[in-house]
């Protein structure tokens, strides 16, 4: 941050602006649930701490954040008990003094271009004309924005839409900063920007700040205090960060909670993996092959979104084998997201093809025709997808609806699909949210639901952007293994990702995008 803007930040903020949080047997639970999203939470926070809310995938963590910035409704969306109080105030009367960054930055964009976006807030919060865009401009720069003011947001990677929401919240100079997993859709170095920004924008302003993210180890540093949530409520570890994670490592990892400096060990399979899930149907039933077998091949792929000056992909190619896990890597808006797109069949290319092996389809009128030609109920039997934004893909109005679609939709019969559905529900750790509707679970919830989707139909060829999203150490190892099990029966897996670990570990071959061309 230049001078100018650290001056302009602390003189908007005077001291003793920063805004306390105190939980008092704080509970809430969402209309239609039987279980409590958060219970039984005493939690004060003074003015100006830094808090890393760290706990396991679903409990409660992004719904605290969520009441603090005032947006529950008891009347409308659930129950409540206890008291929650911001400033010593219902956060409801000092919403203008609170910045929220939600989990999924669709959420939160609003407008068809970025400066206008960050200037929305602004003119809600009835700021001068004569000094919006100014703020709008500072905010941009320090969130490292890679774009002016007039670039569609339409045309934004998930990480840039991530870093533009952040500019946003910035913006209005809040006394409450509240972030939900900031940085789990950015590379490393996007991610290292994001926490300069959030550290140096605190540091001028004082401004109180939660950070809820899995990925403890990158935020210690600038934090003051770690509170570890108890899956069921509570609270399971409050103190400084050596203090907590000083203490016993194994009541935190079987929690869920990402040690600073550990990598789980998932059990990948050796010679005998589990069973794997059977295919959609007997047609494109295959023997697990003993040697690397193509199963689909991207040649020459090239796309230009509408309107776009340049390409958002190049002359690129992918091969995908049997029993083997591709990873694709790259920054952010380098083009990872569109190649998946266009691997899956989900885009038509603008030059190239993408094939898979006739031993996938025998019977099927697809033939060799490229892949974005197929009918859905063709290509779900073939290829299973994981979007970087999981409710783009969702359809129905519970879980296991929304599992039993791909199943229903290759012909499977009731009974094999209800057999299908409740071995991922299992596997997944989605059997209590099996009638819960999909836009209401958790991040890391919707991201291992995504994930269900794209097995249901047993499909040979798999194409994943981003599948260990919002993960805590737990779920993260039973995602891995579950992987590894399909990679060991013989399928092919692209994953695309920022998640080291997760390559690291699963990985036989690394693919890095830049600029829109595959480097190898």
């Amino acid at each position: 941050m230049s001078a100018s803007a650290t001056a302009s930040l602390q003189a908007a903020s005077g001291p003793g602006s920063a805004l306390s949080i105190q939980a008092r047997g704080w509970s809430f639970r969402y209309a239609g649930r039987h279980t409590w999203a958060v219970r039984d939470l005493d939690l004060a926070v003074e003015p100006g701490e830094r808090v890393l809310l760290a706990g396991p995938s679903g409990g409660g963590k992004s719904t605290l954040l969520t009441g603090l910035a005032g947006l529950l409704d008891a009347e409308q969306a659930g129950d409540v008990e206890g008291t929650l109080l911001v400033g010593g105030s219902p956060p409801q009367q000092v919403r203008d003094r609170i910045g929220l960054a939600f989990q999924d930055p669709e959420t939160q964009l609003v407008m068809a271009r970025a400066g206008d976006d960050v200037a929305f807030g602004l003119e809600n919060r009835a700021v001068p004309t004569e000094r919006i865009w100014s703020r709008v401009d500072e905010a941009l720069a320090l969130t490292g924005f890679p774009y002016g003011r007039d670039h569609p947001t339409g045309r934004l990677s998930g990480g840039e839409k991530q870093r533009l929401v952040l500019a946003g919240v910035v913006a209005l100079r809040p006394d409450l900063i509240l972030l939900d997993e900031p940085t789990a859709n950015l590379d490393p170095d996007g991610a290292a920007l994001v926490r300069r920004a959030v550290d140096q924008v605190v540091a001028a302003t004082g401004a109180t700040l939660v950070v809820v993210d899995h990925r403890v180890g990158d935020w210690l540093p600038q934090m003051d205090r770690v509170v570890v949530l108890r899956s069921g409520g509570g609270v399971l570890a409050d103190g400084t960060p050596e203090k907590v994670f000083a203490a016993d490592h194994g009541s935190l990892a079987a929690a869920g909670v990402w040690i600073p400096g550990e990598v789980p060990s998932p059990r990948l399979p050796a010679s005998a993996p589990a069973p794997a899930l059977e295919p959609a149907s007997s047609a494109a039933t295959t023997t697990a092959p003993t040697t690397p077998t193509g199963l689909l091949t991207a040649t020459s792929l090239g796309y230009t979104y509408p309107a776009a000056d340049r390409p958002a992909l190049s002359d690129a190619g992918l091969r995908l084998s049997a029993g083997e896990v591709v990873a694709v890597s790259g920054a952010n808006g380098s083009g990872k997201s569109t190649l998946a797109m266009l691997t899956a069949g989900l885009l038509a290319p603008s030059a190239g093809e993408v094939t898979v092996s006739p031993d996938l389809s025998p019977g099927l009128a697809a033939g060799r025709r490229p892949l974005h030609r197929w009918r859905a109920a063709q290509l779900v039997r073939v290829v299973g997808t994981v979007f970087q934004d999981p409710e783009h893909q969702f359809l129905a109005a519970s879980v296991r609806a929304e599992l039993a679609l791909g199943p229903r939709l290759a012909g499977l019969s009731p009974e094999d699909a209800g057999r299908r559905v409740d071995e991922l529900l299992h596997r997944l750790a989605l059997d209590h949210l099996a009638d819960a509707n999909p836009f209401t679970l958790s991040g890391g919830e919707k991201r291992r639901l995504s994930v269900g989707t794209a097995l249901a139909t047993g499909p040979r060829v798999l194409v994943l952007d981003e599948p260990t999203f919002g993960q805590d150490r737990r779920t993260w190892g039973e995602l891995v293994d579950l992987l590894a099990e399909l990679r060991e029966d013989g399928h092919a897996i692209c994953c695309v990702s920022h998640d080291r670990d997760l390559i690291a570990v699963l990985a036989d071959r690394e693919i890095r995008v830049r600029s829109g061309r595959v480097i190898g």
